[in-house]
């Protein structure tokens, strides 16, 4: 099987940004190894702090949290990060040529049951005009991603990465350490019978959603004419991994509870770089109202609502959404 960097060397990636990949990994890795010792090291539960987003951080959000900074700004490539546990960027080498983002542990709140989490991260180029502790160095579109990826730490620790030459899953062959290619160029079928979405918000959604998964359990009576099956795992990351594997369509879409906050998900460390494998992948991303990968973004921890899978379901989603003007 051929490794991570014989194939980031296949796509064309510029070796400092496979060194900077690499150095991500290395992060990662040390935090598979951290939510396999559960509690046997004392890192579950929560803590008694919220981070920006208002949520009670679980101690293993501040472990990795902290994992990925240290190994990133210890790195040198990296000019600054934006995570999602941290109030405003955190400045690293005033030199280096990236910006980081992620979310250190997407769905941590399945730590306490031993169920699917992730990391998910991208990476763009850093302006070298701006300072590193200026946040508006992160406002970039999704177009301008050069890498997005996740881990998935599960029964096997996998990567899910593109650098914009196709969507590749590694799995972590922990005899050696080091990731392996396991799913090359992996495509998205584009029709599907299975969706995601957390049906308990159903009275805050707009009239196209109810009216579209409305269609979807009325089955083969309904106008779609089949059956689908639901699957919600609460975590992206595992939700995600299951649509680029076999198909599906998941969304998070705008709810009427806080016009302030229109989507739970953050742009740019978890919409963004989902949409760039998923559309690597053959498949779509939309707000509903437009391509993910092209909204501008105005702040770091900017939401958006969001429909991502197979091309032929998600398009026929954003139809109910034309009909509903």
């Amino acid at each position: 099987m051929k490794r991570l960097n014989s194939q980031l060397q296949h796509d064309g990636a510029p070796l400092e940004l496979i060194l900077l990949i690499r150095t991500l990994l290395a992060g990662c890795k040390e935090i598979s190894f951290r939510v396999s010792q559960g509690a046997l090291a004392g890192v579950l539960g929560s803590t008694l702090s919220e981070n920006v987003q208002g949520e009670t951080q679980k101690k293993l959000d501040v472990i990795s949290n902290q994992i990925l900074k240290d190994t990133l700004r210890d790195s040198g490539y990296v000019k600054a990060i934006s995570s999602e546990e941290e109030d405003t960027v955190v400045p690293c080498n005033p030199e280096g040529n990236y910006l980081v983002s992620f979310d250190p542990l997407d769905g941590s709140s399945n730590t306490e049951i031993n169920s699917l989490i992730g990391t998910i991260f991208s990476i763009t180029h850093a302006p070298q005009w701006m300072e590193a502790d200026d946040p508006s160095a992160f406002l970039q579109p999704g177009t301008q991603m050069v890498a997005a990826g996740y881990v998935l730490y599960g029964p096997s620790t996998m990567l899910a990465m593109t650098t914009g030459r196709g969507t590749h899953i590694y799995t972590l062959d922990k005899t050696h350490g080091g990731f392996l290619l396991t799913h090359p160029n992996v495509k998205v079928p584009e029709e599907t019978k299975e969706f995601a979405i957390n049906t308990s918000n159903e009275r805050h959604w707009e009239e196209p959603v109810k009216n579209y998964i409305g269609d979807l359990l009325a089955g083969t009576e309904g106008p779609r004419g089949k059956d689908y099956n639901m699957r919600w795992v609460a975590a992206m990351v595992g939700d995600i991994h299951r649509v680029l594997c076999r198909g599906g369509i998941f969304m998070y879409p705008f709810d009427k509870r806080n016009p302030s906050k229109p989507g739970k998900l953050r742009l740019l460390y978890e919409a963004n770089p989902m949409a760039f494998l998923m559309e690597q992948a053959g498949g779509l991303a939309n707000t509903g109202h437009g391509r993910i990968m092209e909204v501008m973004p105005k702040e770091i921890h900017q939401r958006v609502p969001t429909i991502l899978g197979s091309k032929e379901e998600v398009e026929t989603c954003l139809t109910y959404y034309q009909t509903d003007k």
